[in-house]
């Protein structure tokens, strides 16, 4: 009798070939947007801003910012109308700031939130307004003007408002009490004081209507805005025009800053190299890096070089 054959080798119970049974695919992260804010919200933010900036405009008319007075305007809103010249030039300079940014994101279809106001303390009642971009810029050209539109709407804006407010200051006839604010001066502040107040002497102080305090303000955030810093909207600017530049001059601006407001006393060049130091020279590449901004675009870039030089104020505001 034959001896029984080794039996065949198993045959495995599932083909590895087998879609059924292949190893399942990693998992993909996937963002998940921010939800957006309601309107309201931004609605809430610009009648407080509204509130605060009657108060800081009706302690500028008064001239007045002990703790008394401050009370006493606070509970007696009747008093606020006083305030009203310096409220609305404001928040017209920055609402104009932010819509620029705003019209120009709907112009390249990209998402971007309605402004939002800040308010502030009573000094001058608002840290100014913001708008928040929440999807990638399209190209260069697209980041370009975005971020050139904001200061450009808002200088032109400001100017009227600061020759309106000029033309209505006086010169000071007597030494400034105890207590004043004095606001350094800019170039532009310069050219309209000297010809819109007729018989300035040098050295003469000047008593600043509230107005011209608003437009101070504006060139202040139009002079921040416009350094080609991280992303701002000088630095906006900076990338669409060379991506190679943007970091390495954005280290040398935040290092400016810092060393300029420890020499000229200027506490504003040092919050805000100190913040943009923090914050890092980073911008977030475009969808489309291919491409050049034109020829007309460099022109714009050097009317923005012009206006940030008219407005740069290197002190910081001090109490006399």
């Amino acid at each position: 009798m034959a001896a029984p054959m080794d039996r065949e080798p198993g045959v495995l119970a599932h083909d590895p070939s087998d879609e059924r049974w292949a190893a399942p695919p990693p998992p993909v992260a996937r963002r998940v947007p921010r939800r957006r804010l309601p309107a309201s919200v931004n609605l809430a933010c610009f009648l407080l801003t509204v509130v605060t900036t009657l108060i800081a405009g009706t302690l500028l008319t008064l001239e007045d910012f002990t703790t008394g007075t401050l009370r006493d305007v606070v509970l007696t809103p009747r008093l606020w109308t006083i305030g009203l010249p310096y409220s609305l030039s404001l928040i017209l300079i920055l609402g104009a700031h932010e819509m620029g940014h705003y019209l120009m994101c709907r112009r390249y279809g990209i998402d971007a939130t309605l402004p939002f106001f800040i308010p502030g303390p009573p000094l001058l009642g608002t840290f100014g307004a913001v708008i928040r971009i929440r999807s990638p810029f399209t190209g260069r050209r697209a980041l370009f003007d975005v971020g050139v539109a904001g200061p450009l709407a808002g200088f032109v804006v400001a100017l009227p408002i600061l020759a309106y407010g000029v033309s209505r200051s006086t010169v000071l006839h007597h030494l400034p009490r105890q207590g004043d604010f004095d606001f350094p001066s800019c170039f532009l502040l310069d050219l309209a004081f000297r010809h819109l107040i007729h018989d300035l002497r040098p050295g003469q102080l000047i008593r600043l209507h509230p107005v011209v305090v608003a437009a101070w303000v504006g060139m202040l955030a139009t002079f921040l805005n416009l350094l080609p810093v991280g992303q701002l909207d000088g630095g906006h600017m900076l990338y669409a025009l060379s991506r190679r530049l943007h970091k390495p001059v954005s280290i040398a601006v935040i290092i400016g800053l810092i060393a300029g407001g420890l020499l000229l006393h200027g506490y504003h060049l040092i919050l805000f190299g100190s913040l943009w130091a923090a914050i890092g020279p980073r911008h977030p590449p475009v969808v489309d890096e291919t491409g050049t901004i034109g020829a007309a675009r460099l022109l714009v870039a050097l009317l923005a070089l012009l206006i940030f030089i008219l407005c740069f104020i290197p002190q910081s505001p001090r109490v006399l």
